[in-house]
């Protein structure tokens, strides 16, 4: 399982200073999603009736510590980024909404939430590392994955595409003022830029096609807003410079929140509480869990390595767990393994686990400084869009890269694949009260159904031609 095109393996160090570069652009290939959770959170019903104020730069610690002890946990072997859990957004709605919860009970629900989530890889993890993982070939073979590694990229195509036409700059009702039009060409402009880099640039220019087209789109995006403000035509406006008048100069951490709203909650009802939180945030878990083990199988033939063996999925799963806990103490966001950060290291050939670390640290660091988080956060919606179109891309391919070596000749592997696609391509979503399963989580299922239900089949294919050798 060797055979990789990566420029700088897992155990590789390139030079300081090359180092942080590509630390710099995997952070800005995850910065997006990471920074974004807490502002949906705010924005929510939920969060508003509360008053939630989560902060963006607390978020960037969250993620920064959660992969630094997820490293820890697969002791430096996987190169894999953690950030803020999309997954989770419905469950930190209910830690500030449910059973009548206000502000400082919901910021203590977070860190509790994220607790009994966490817990719950915790224990699946021990139960990999007493069973260990032969079961997992065996229900999630090449035709399962593959696939499913396709529809998670196949399913954030609509945010990247979507994001092309949106500029910085909102109105009264959080629609972009910025021409659609004027949006796209700077979203491909990034887009044609990272292509360039990646197709034709030399060395290191090879390695950092998405600082480079990040920096192209931006430049073209700068333009148009100065022009805009200039000559006070709104539609021109992409860039919000107006975010650096209100900078938020210190990270506000979920646990001093949490730990300064304890004296407001003695009357709460804590038992209707709890109970919400596990109802909101263990079903959810499972539903992660399944993405954890289709992204790890997604780096692992990218690395070359099966991290599911060494170091084992069940340190992965503790590292993400245990990460994710850490995270949210001081961002409130659970994370999560982050495909973005596996169509980084894809495209630019660089899996060195000391830029992962860096880019950690980066993110930790950076979110002490207010100019520096507020740039990041003044990169409009169409340039991270172009961005994405590659990156996402580049995660679809990747599973149909796994695909290569299976017979679709045979019906009950055309059959699996065929279910994982268009359930997953199709956005197959199962609402179970408060628990969305999501359609990647859905198309996996069904493809594991579909791949037992058509076993059978297999073993007497290998039964009929052991008979016949």
């Amino acid at each position: 399982m060797k055979n990789t095109n990566l420029i700088y393996g897992v155990s590789d160090k390139p030079g300081i200073w090359k180092t942080i570069v590509f630390a710099f652009q995997q952070v800005l290939a995850i910065l997006a999603a990471t920074i974004v959770v807490p502002v949906i959170i705010n924005t929510s019903d939920a969060g508003v009736a509360a008053g939630a104020a989560m902060s963006q730069s607390a978020a960037l610690v969250g993620a920064g510590l959660g992969t630094l002890v997820y490293l820890i946990f697969t002791k430096f072997k996987s190169p894999v980024f953690l950030g803020s859990s999309f997954a989770f957004i419905g469950s930190m709605c209910a830690a500030f909404g449910g059973a009548g919860a206000y502000l400082s009970a919901g910021y203590l629900g977070l860190i509790l939430g994220a607790a009994f989530a966490g817990l719950v890889y915790v224990i699946i993890a021990a139960v990999v590392k007493f069973v260990g993982v032969g079961w997992l070939d065996k229900i999630m073979p090449a035709s399962v994955v593959g696939p499913t590694v396709a529809v998670i990229g196949l399913s954030l195509s609509g945010n990247a595409v979507g994001d092309l036409f949106k500029g910085g700059v909102l109105d009264a009702a959080g629609a972009s003022v910025a021409s659609p039009f004027v949006a796209l060409l700077c979203g491909l402009v990034t887009l044609a830029t990272v292509i360039i880099c990646s197709v034709y640039g030399k060395k290191m220019l090879k390695m950092i096609p998405f600082i480079l087209g990040i920096l192209a789109g931006y430049i073209v995006a700068a333009i148009f807003t100065v022009i805009g403000i200039v000559a006070e035509v709104p539609e021109l406006q992409v860039i919000n410079f107006g975010l650096f008048a209100n900078m938020q100069w210190l990270p506000e951490f979920t646990f001093v929140k949490a730990f300064e709203g304890l004296g407001s909650v003695a009357d709460f009802n804590w038992g209707a509480y709890i109970v919400t939180l596990i109802v909101a945030y263990v079903p959810v878990a499972f539903v992660v869990f399944a993405e954890h083990i289709a992204d790890h199988k997604n780096i692992s033939s990218i690395i070359g390595t099966d991290l599911t063996k060494d170091p084992g999925l069940h340190r992965t799963l503790m590292g993400d767990g245990i990460g994710s806990m850490v995270g949210a103490i001081f961002g409130g966001c659970p994370n999560t393994t982050y495909g973005e950060s596996v169509g980084c290291v894809a495209i630019s050939g660089n899996a060195s686990i000391v830029t992962i670390f860096t880019a950690a640290i980066i993110c930790i660091i950076s979110a002490f400084v207010a100019p520096f988080v507020t740039f990041l956060s003044t990169i409009p919606s169409c340039v991270m869009g172009g961005v994405c179109v590659a990156l996402y891309g580049f995660i679809a391919v990747s599973g149909l890269k796994m695909l290569q070596k299976v017979d679709l000749n045979e019906n009950r592997n055309l059959f699996t694949v065929s279910a994982i696609l268009i359930a997953g391509v199709g956005g197959m979503v199962i609402n179970i009260g408060a628990v969305t399963i999501t359609s990647v989580a859905c198309a996996l299922i069904l493809g594991i159904l579909v791949n037992l239900l058509t076993s059978k089949a297999a073993k007497n294919e290998e039964e009929s031609n052991d008979e016949n050798n």
